[in-house]
């Protein structure tokens, strides 16, 4: 499943990058995120609580940052598992500025899924993760804000 967006933030571009970079705000603006612990440079172990639909359930497992072109672009990737089942995705994150000297991210994502999360289907997932996107791109703003 492929899943894309955009926001604008009101931030200059080099403040969302940095804010991006940092584990402890990843931690504190990704929906769900109950613990975020960095094992090296560009890997991180990750612990979530979310309810997708019908279901929720605790997810534990791996993030990695790969492609890095500060401040212009990354990727993330993110494998989860839990009881009710597994998400791997790959998202790409680019950032641009606009001529108001704001911040336009754009990402795409592959995501796989598998167990009882496959099962729900476009129509349950992509509400929710519009809405957690919009969380994410909301708490983001409030920490270039801060």
């Amino acid at each position: 499943m492929t899943l894309d967006g955009n926001y604008t933030v009101n931030a200059p571009r080099e403040t969302v990058w940095d804010l991006l970079m940092d584990p402890e705000v990843l931690a504190r603006i990704t929906p769900g995120i109950t613990s975020l612990e960095k094992i090296d440079e560009d890997n991180y172990k990750a612990v979530a609580q979310l309810k997708i639909g019908p279901v929720g359930g605790a997810f534990s497992g791996n993030l990695s940052l790969a492609d890095r072109k500060k401040p212009e672009s990354f990727s993330l990737s993110i494998q989860q598992n839990s009881k009710i089942g597994n998400a791997n995705a790959v998202v790409h994150m680019n950032l641009s500025t606009t001529e108001t000297g704001q911040t336009a991210v754009q990402y795409t994502a592959d995501v796989k899924l598998s167990g009882m999360l496959s099962t729900m289907g476009g129509r349950v997932i992509t509400p929710v993760t519009k809405m957690l996107s919009e969380q994410f791109f909301e708490a983001l703003e409030k920490e270039a804000a801060v």
